[in-house]
């Protein structure tokens, strides 16, 4: 067995997505061709890592030290060597979130039912896109407005909610698509990147002048429900954040909307 069979086999015992193996594997694989694995030193990882760091995000740059430092635990068995090594700070960016009225305006200018529903479930659920497409019927209980999410982000199930409104619309839908292994496809799930070429034509449709992706409506949700009321411990469970400091972002983004409220001064 190879070196990257193992990766895959290894990570698989271990119980990580598809998306986890095949980027692990990736940054692996350039590892091995450019330098032996059982003589390299930390310095001629770090060179290594020195040589592709500008190719990457922030996001991917940890990715990468991550994939080294697994294989180098797990696979060399000499996690000596990589124990010194960091991963980036990560950028605290403000993501983009619509108002109330453009997610209106999304839903509106849907010119299909299922694109409707598909809109509607991501607003109303907060469920990224990924966990969406491998969502099942099997996976809903629209009796009682929830639905569970199986193997999420870092393999963990959690139960989400609809909108009772929702949940008629979804029985109704169901009921009219009664061969759908998936909640919105027959046969084969959905890829994420139909959902993102959905949301560019929806927007253009609706005139929204914002960069809009599926996870935009991820982080409306979450700041719509803050506004309503609803608190971060609360909000944490529903979108299946381990650390309470990754849904703390949203505080930040309610007062942003609060500033781009006009001040009533400026209407004397």
């Amino acid at each position: 067995m190879n070196y990257l069979e193992k990766v895959r086999t290894e990570l698989k015992l271990k119980g990580n997505s598809e998306k986890t193996i095949s980027s692990y594997s990736f940054f692996i694989n350039k590892f091995i061709k450019n330098i032996n694995p059982e003589t390299a030193s930390l310095d001629d990882i770090k060179t290594f890592l020195a040589s592709q760091i500008d190719n990457y995000s922030r996001k991917s740059q940890s990715l990468l030290i991550s994939s080294l430092r697994f294989f180098y635990t797990n696979i060399i068995d000499k996690p000596e060597i990589v124990i010194k090594l960091k991963t980036p700070k990560k950028e605290k960016k403000i993501p983009i979130v619509l108002t109330k009225e453009e997610v209106k305006l999304l839903i509106d200018n849907a010119d299909y039912e299922k694109t409707k529903l598909m809109v509607k479930t991501l607003y109303s659920t907060g469920l990224r896109v990924s966990e969406l497409t491998n969502l099942t019927p099997k996976d809903l209980d629209l009796n009682n407005n929830n639905g569970w999410v199986r193997k999420g982000k870092g393999s963990k199930d959690r139960m989400f909610y609809f909108s009772p409104s929702l949940s008629k619309e979804l029985k109704k839908y169901l009921e009219n698509n009664p061969n759908n292994k998936y909640l919105f496809s027959e046969e084969k799930p959905l890829t994420p990147r139909n959902i993102q070429t959905i949301m560019k034509r929806l927007s253009k449709k609706a005139n929204i002048n914002k960069k809009i992706t599926p996870h935009t409506l991820r982080h409306s949700f979450a700041t719509h429900l803050l506004e309503n009321g609803a608190n971060l411990a609360e909000i944490q469970q529903l979108l299946g954040h381990e650390n309470l400091e990754t849904t703390r972002i949203y505080t930040h983004i309610s007062q942003e909307q609060l500033k781009k409220i006009k001040n009533p001064l400026d209407n004397l």
